[in-house]
């Protein structure tokens, strides 16, 4: 886990690249106990997904050492988000933060139809992106791939991401490469794994087309797995790491569940989406 320390209202990490503050981890709620934090990961089955997903939850405990902190997986891992909610019961609100970076079926549909089935009361917070710390996030691990801190006049980055049909989620992956682009100093081209268009070796030639001869992919995933394994093997340069338990992640989670808060004022919603 990387190293961070705190200056100001900027946390900065060990390879010295800052992670925005985002103000308090959670917002207090006056004489009530802070409802759950409840992770909605997708699944995989690759078992590093698995282990990644459970070691940025720690992350996120020692962030917040009394806040109660659960997992739940939409498929393919235990626990499932069902016998999540299942064990929690009625007893206590719960925050459904989906560990997911952008706006698809499994945010708008997915989540709120198994948080509706469950009996525990719930809010379903936005996924991770669009958001500052998710370009912090990206943007250390292109530094930590050996990205150079002098722009290459002929580099470009293609930002990898699972893709969806849902057009809400690709305009935030288009808003993340426009930040990361505006970081960077080159063109950042989106592309995707599945679902839309294009691919991540399309977005290469289209890009080579161009005249940019150093074209790094930039891995726009929350874990290892299959879709980040397969762009990666697109990468024609440098390719970054899953964006894991980077610091900016852990405060990301905590940063949508206090969002999820305040927009609700209270936690006693059942299974409503943020917007």
């Amino acid at each position: 886990m990387t190293a961070t320390t705190r200056t100001g209202g900027t946390t900065r990490t060990a390879a010295g690249t800052k992670a925005r503050a985002t103000g308090p981890a959670r917002t207090a709620l006056p004489g009530a106990t802070a409802p759950a934090l409840v992770v909605v990961a997708h699944g995989s089955r690759d078992p590093r997904a698995l282990s990644t997903v459970r070691a940025l939850l720690g992350d996120v405990r020692a962030l917040c050492p009394t806040l109660p902190v659960h997992l739940g997986h939409i498929e393919l891992n235990e626990p499932l988000l069902p016998d999540t909610l299942g064990a929690l019961g009625d007893a206590a609100p719960a925050v459904l933060v989906p560990l997911l970076l952008g706006r698809g079926r499994h945010v708008t549909r997915d989540i709120p139809e198994m948080a509706g089935a469950s009996p525990a009361r719930t809010r379903v917070a936005a996924p991770l992106g669009p958001h500052p710390l998710l370009v912090d996030a990206l943007h250390a691990r292109l530094l930590e791939a050996g990205w150079p801190a002098r722009v290459p006049a002929d580099g470009a980055v293609v930002l990898a991401s699972a893709g969806s049909r849902d057009p809400q989620s690709r305009a935030g992956t288009a808003r993340t490469a426009t930040h990361l682009a505006a970081r960077l100093g080159v063109p950042v081209l989106p592309a995707y794994a599945s679902a839309a268009a294009p691919t991540v070796p399309e977005a290469v030639r289209a890009l080579a087309a161009r005249g940019y001869r150093r074209v790094a992919v930039a891995s726009c995933f929350t874990a290892p797995g299959r879709f980040a394994t397969e762009c990666a093997a697109a990468a024609p340069w440098i390719v970054s790491a899953p964006l894991g338990t980077h610091p900016a992640m852990a405060r990301l989670l905590l940063h949508r569940y206090d969002e999820a808060l305040r927009t609700v004022g209270t936690a006693a919603g059942r299974a409503a989406p943020v917007p």
